[in-house]
């Protein structure tokens, strides 16, 4: 008597019920009606999801490995397809462009490495365990933005 009121387990019944294809899946609807639904990224905050580096941090570095293999297999091919990718070719036709067209260029391609770079640091910082706080993270991503496009429109006017 001590050992059962002791006892973890169940002393209620099981009852299988035969069910029919139709509600069985009555029932699991019902059932997935209760189920918790996880949230999607429109609930949060439009700055907490999308402006942040730590997504930019993956999307240019996407973007730049993506761009690194997409320009090393069209100069691979382009003898094949008559294409000319070669330095002296790229040079001319940079040679030609206004000085607006030039910087635009190189800001739009020095940008995501600028940023890369400059929020990599902020993840070693991560990684030593620092700047964790909620204060610390709005500073440090008002800091990544700012210095990224400054540094980015330097380089693109350097020369």
């Amino acid at each position: 008597m001590a050992a059962a009121a002791l006892s973890t387990s169940s002393t209620r019944s099981s009852i299988i019920e035969k069910t029919s294809q139709d509600q069985a899946q009555s029932i699991l609807a019902a059932q997935r009606l209760h189920r918790p639904i996880s949230p999607h990224l429109t609930v949060y905050e439009t700055s907490q999801t999308w402006f942040t580096p730590s997504i930019w941090h993956r999307m240019t570095g996407g973007i730049l490995s993506g761009s690194l293999y997409a320009f090393g297999t069209a100069y691979l091919a382009a003898p094949l397809l008559g294409w000319h990718l070669e330095s002296a070719s790229l040079v001319a036709f940079a040679a030609g462009l206004p000085l607006a067209a030039k910087a635009g260029i190189k800001f739009f391609l020095g940008f995501p490495f600028v940023f890369h770079f400059i929020n990599g640091i902020r993840h070693l910082t991560y990684d030593a365990l620092l700047g964790f706080t909620k204060p610390q993270i709005k500073k440090f991503d008002v800091l990544i933005w700012s210095s990224s496009t400054v540094l980015a429109a330097y380089l693109a006017f350097l020369y």
